[in-house]
């Protein structure tokens, strides 16, 4: 085993702050003093929040032993106690073996830790689970009530993942959703697994410190314990610890977004999108992509910060989406407003945050949206969904409006009727674009792509026959008569040819035949307030 660092990767101090980067030569140094402050961590978010002396903090993660390394490094920060309370345990301070006397029982627990004179934190996992009984609601707001008479410093901490509270704790409760891991966090963990491995004998670890920054950074959007898991499984594999493990570690990053259900995942390597048309679109994004450089972040000028694209369905919307993110060489994450719904009270929007804060430890990056209308008119907006779209239209706006990181929204919308006029405000986005059907000349060059994609010569078709065969097809329609007539001619085992073509184009009826009054709907609002793709 040998192991090759030339700089060991800094260990993670929870309490301490991380040590500055190195300055660097050229534009970029001359943009360091324009650059936003770092964003507190999540450490220095709950010492403030225990010296401000509130009685309760709800901790929402699914991280829990994470959750509980942050809060011991607090405890220590400021001289606490802790105590720490599960069903199975009951109230067990930290450094003990055995619990209070019967504190198994939430209601009991409180009371114990209400007759306490300490100064501690009091940590609750998976407490709200147990607050909708009487007996133990009432616990917990005599316990804060006396923390609050009291001037010791002790906070209650309700670790979980449900944000749901009674009406009568909610205003004494602070709610802290702890986010996604630090660089700091994430090159802890990689030096943890690299020693434990080299330790072993079984994998031989090779790593610089520019390779461990490397690493480090493709995890970014993965829990930590995802994050060792992948960093385990790579260096099993192959017995080694590298930076060749890059791709393969990127990879499975992607798996575990997917699995996780909000978020699918695209490496910039693996997009292939191609598009036919939308030369407006395109002029525009590479005007917009300049807002990303060095140099204008020394001018102080804002990254771009999105688009919308409306339009007929099956013209290009969702391509668009992945062109954007392959233009610009960044990974593409995109969200389906179907998978955020949750039975939960408060769960719907836990999910949007969540997968908004994955977006951004991924900076920069492209955060599609597909069919946005769905997660933001689930209702008529007279409260028939329990004001949940009003909810979620407001967690998105706000997140538009703060976040720090280089995140790219890309929004699409089948239904622009059903959008929200306050999504529709001047600012929210960059700039509205309306994709309308495609022109001859954006027909010939989409069934072209079509045709090279299935290994067929463009130059062997009549493409003016074609184009005008296929008057008001859509992108998808476009491609469905490609594929159709492919089947046939595999079928027949005759060549494929421009005759079969026109012929599947004819048994076709596209939606602005089927649909034109829609169509014509959606045509004469974007005159007025979208700028088109094309033209």
């Amino acid at each position: 085993m040998t192991s090759a660092r030339s700089v060991p990767p800094p260990g993670f101090a929870p309490g301490a702050s991380p040590a500055p980067a190195p300055a660097t030569a050229g534009p970029t140094a001359a943009a360091q003093p324009l650059a936003a402050p770092p964003a507190p961590s999540p450490v220095h978010d709950l010492k403030t929040l225990v010296l401000s002396r509130h009685a309760a903090v709800a901790l929402e993660t699914d991280e829990e032993d994470r959750a509980l390394a942050l809060l011991d490094a607090v405890a220590r920060d400021l001289r606490l106690d802790v105590f720490d309370w599960t069903v199975t345990r009951g109230l067990v301070r930290r450094g003990h073996e055995q619990p209070l006397y019967e504190s198994a029982s939430p209601a009991a627990a409180l009371a114990g830790a209400a007759e306490l004179d300490v100064e501690a934190l009091f940590i609750f996992r998976d407490l709200r689970r147990h607050l909708g009984e009487p007996q133990v609601s009432r616990a917990l707001r005599d316990l804060l009530g006396a923390l609050e008479r009291s001037h010791r410093t002790s906070t209650v901490i309700l670790l979980g993942t449900s944000p749901e509270l009674p009406g009568e704790l909610e205003d004494r409760v602070v709610h802290v959703p702890l986010g996604l891991p630090s660089e700091t966090e994430y090159r802890a963990t990689l030096t943890a697994v690299a020693d434990s491995m080299a330790a072993g004998g079984r994998v031989t670890v090779t790593l610089t410190n520019d390779d461990c920054a490397a690493l480090a950074s493709a995890l970014r959007g993965l829990t930590l314990n995802q994050a060792r898991q992948a960093l385990a499984r790579v260096a099993i594999e192959d017995g080694q610890l590298s930076r060749d493990d890059l791709p393969r570690l990127v990879d499975l990053k992607a798996r575990a977004l997917q699995a996780d259900g909000l978020l699918e995942y695209f490496p910039p390597a693996d997009n292939a999108a191609a598009l036919g048309g939308f030369d407006r679109l395109r002029a525009w994004l590479d005007r917009a992509k300049v807002g990303f450089s060095p140099e204008a972040r020394a001018m102080n000028l804002p990254a771009p910060k999105g688009v919308l694209l409306v339009g007929v369905q099956g013209c290009g919307k969702s391509l668009a989406a992945k062109a954007i993110a392959r233009s610009w060489e960044m990974p593409l994450l995109k969200l389906d407003a179907g998978r955020l719904y949750d039975k939960y009270i408060g769960e719907t929007e836990r999910n949007l945050r969540k997968a908004l804060g994955v977006a951004e430890s991924l900076a920069p990056s492209v955060l599609w949206i597909d069919e946005i209308e769905k997660a933001l008119a689930t209702g008529s907006g007279d409260g028939s969904d329990g004001g949940l779209s009003q909810r979620m239209l407001g967690t998105l706006l706000t997140w538009m409006a703060d976040r720090p990181a280089e995140v790219f929204l890309v929004a699409t919308a089948n239904d622009v009727f059903r959008l929200p006029p306050e999504l529709l405000r001047k600012g929210r986005f960059d700039e509205l674009f309306f994709v309308d059907l495609p022109t001859s000349a954006e027909r010939e060059q989409i069934l072209a792509i079509h045709l090279r994609m299935r290994r067929q010569d463009p130059a062997a078709f009549d493409m003016p026959v074609l184009t005008a065969a296929t008057e008001g097809f859509s992108g998808a329609e476009l491609e469905q008569v490609v594929v159709g007539a492919l089947l046939g001619s595999l079928h027949s085992g005759t060549p494929l040819d421009t005759a079969a073509l026109a012929r599947e184009a004819a048994g076709t009826v596209p939606l602005s035949r089927s649909r034109a009054e829609d169509v014509q709907r959606l045509r004469d609002l974007a005159a007025e307030r979208f700028v088109p793709v094309s033209g």
